[in-house]
């Protein structure tokens, strides 16, 4: 039987290509910034639900952080078997994570001259090129809906001086 180069990678690695998984760095960093505010907010005075002292929201917000963590870092182990098994690349692992950025940027880059509906159809629309399944009808959705929720938000309960239009 003739091993693919990813066969040797894991072999080669010893196990270790686990960390090459973005999903397992996301759980492995929400985790980590949970315990290391639980750490830092270990002197503060909790108190109770009906007489919250400083520590008691940092804290409950740490505990949520690696809660969260731990269920993607779950996540990421699973995907991680599923990509050993079908033998899918590094590349082909990392390109939700260039898309996303890169749609930040975009919105970041054409807010103001754009305006808000704009750049976020841009975001979305960038964004979902990170997807593997890329369905051009979801996507517009989602976009509408996050625009006019942005929109509402900002704009209208916040008051917020936001372009909303490149006019």
């Amino acid at each position: 039987m003739i091993k693919s180069g990813h066969d040797r990678l894991v072999r080669h690695r010893g196990g270790w290509d686990i960390l090459i998984n973005k999903t397992v760095l996301s759980g492995l960093m929400f985790a980590g910034v949970g315990l290391f505010g639980l750490y830092e907010s270990r002197n503060y005075p909790i108190g109770s639900t009906l007489d919250m002292g400083t520590g008691y929201v940092p804290r409950l917000l740490c505990w949520i952080l690696v809660a969260l963590g731990a269920i993607i870092l779950l996540q990421g182990y699973r995907e991680y078997q599923a990509t050993r098994e079908t033998g899918v690349g590094i590349f082909a692992a990392w390109r939700g994570l260039f898309f996303v950025t890169a749609s930040m940027v975009v919105f970041a880059l054409t807010l103001e001259t754009l305006g808000l509906v704009v750049a976020i159809m841009l975001l979305v629309g960038v964004g979902a090129f990170g997807a593997r399944d890329l369905r051009a009808v979801e996507t517009a959705i989602a976009g509408v809906v996050l625009a006019a929720m942005s929109w509402a938000i900002f704009v209208v309960g916040l008051g917020l001086a936001i372009p909303v239009w490149p006019w």
